[in-house]
């Protein structure tokens, strides 16, 4: 994946893309439909033993817009669940979920390997919540070239086009009203979607978002936040988050880093920890050529995102514990979007970590879309909220509460 390659609006592809040898559903040979959203297939999935209130899985394969190398539509996989029973008269109310950190690899596609624990309980609870439930995998996790990870204005296209796709498999089945949710990367996607529904897509009803632990970052909030060096930032380097005009990835990588570099093309986040642990990788900088300063000007700000106005309530759950996304950054984010003038509703939880936090709140997002779809709506809390301390001992009994 040269930088003059990229610049040309051209989809890298290829295994330096992370493409992987998926089934041939992933690949679509024929042209491209005019829109973004169409169908391009779909095919019965078997459905995971974690997910016993699912009746009925489709694999999905649909066109979306691909934002990061303007390369026009391309196919994007993902999966779209049923419940039981019959829909009601006006079709089952739909989530539309963008999950957190997998892997920038196509063998990480969900849709492909299916669903950890962790997001196969969340997903059955909305499923047994009588709500269908459409997954994105997002471009290039699955479908061709790489996977722009954390590129938020490619990953809420990914969401949106989702919903799209999702509405067009049988009329009646599925509802006019959408709720988008996300953890993590997935918080960040979610949002993204809220950010450009207004415009990409105007004619989806959604009525609210779940954010868990999201990964936004806000440059003109009102919270300013020192950028953010974590191993994760690895995966965005890895997938098109160097500028054009800046260095390749392997120009910046120690021996170490170029060894990992090669996993994560291959593998998924387990393989890449494991490769860590294996090579004793104590920091992110221990797998660069160049300062972090550098590194900041290299790389282009994917999560950055502007004080956009959206339409409809947002909900963000933050667990107290979250070492992975501080509470501070997630406060930040809270506060960016209260300062916009939007409805947000901010709840910490205490003792949960980035893990816990998605299960750990769920109860509350119940409350929360209930009043969306429901009743007079939600109200908002940003004239209470409070900037929270450093993250706080972790509940080793809450679910799922790994960090």
């Amino acid at each position: 994946m040269a930088a003059n390659a990229l610049a040309t609006g051209t989809l890298p592809v290829g295994p330096d893309a992370g493409d992987g040898a998926l089934s041939a559903f992933y690949r679509w040979p024929e042209a491209m439909p005019a829109l973004p959203g169409a169908l391009l297939r779909s095919e019965t999935l078997a459905v995971q033993p974690q997910l016993p209130a699912a009746a009925q899985a489709l694999r999905l394969l649909y066109s979306s817009t691909d934002e990061r190398w303007h390369s026009g539509l391309i196919a994007v996989s993902g999966a779209l669940y049923l419940p039981a029973g019959n829909p009601p008269a006006q079709g089952w109310p739909l989530l539309a979920w963008a999950h957190g950190t997998l892997g920038i690899a196509d063998a990480c596609a969900p849709s492909w390997t299916g669903w950890r624990d962790r997001d196969a309980a969340y997903i059955n609870r909305w499923l047994a919540h009588g709500f269908a439930v459409v997954a994105t995998d997002y471009q290039g996790l699955g479908g061709p070239g790489p996977h722009p990870y954390t590129f938020w204005q490619a990953e809420g296209r990914s969401v949106l086009d989702s919903i799209r796709a999702a509405r067009s498999i049988r009329p009646g089945l599925i509802a006019r009203h959408t709720i988008l949710a996300g953890q993590s990367q997935g918080g960040g996607a979610a949002l993204g979607a809220a950010i450009l529904a207004g415009r990409y897509a105007p004619e989806l009803s959604i009525r609210g978002a779940v954010l868990t632990a999201p990964n936004s970052t806000f440059p003109h909030g009102p919270i300013a936040l020192p950028p953010r060096h974590s191993n994760t930032v690895f995966l965005a380097l890895a997938s098109g988050g160097l500028r054009e005009e800046g260095p390749r990835i392997e120009d910046i990588l120690t021996a170490k880093g170029l060894e990992l570099l090669s996993v994560a093309r291959q593998g998924c986040t387990r393989d890449i920890a494991r490769k860590s642990k294996t090579l004793q990788v104590g920091s992110f900088t221990e797998l660069l050529t160049i300062a972090p300063e550098a590194l900041d000007a290299a790389r282009i700000p994917a999560t950055d995102m502007p004080q956009a106005s959206i339409a409809f309530p947002l909900f963000i759950a933050t667990g107290q514990a979250d070492q992975t996304i501080t509470p501070v950054r997630q406060y930040a984010v809270a506060a960016a979007l209260c300062a916009a003038g939007n409805q947000v509703t901010w709840r910490t939880y205490a003792g949960l970590g980035h893990d816990g936090v998605l299960l750990g709140s769920l109860d509350d997002a119940f409350a929360f879309v209930g009043a969306q779809l429901e009743g007079p709506g939600h109200g908002s809390n940003c004239s209470t909220l409070q900037r929270p301390g450093p993250p706080g001992e972790r509940d080793i009994d809450a679910p799922f509460n790994g960090d």
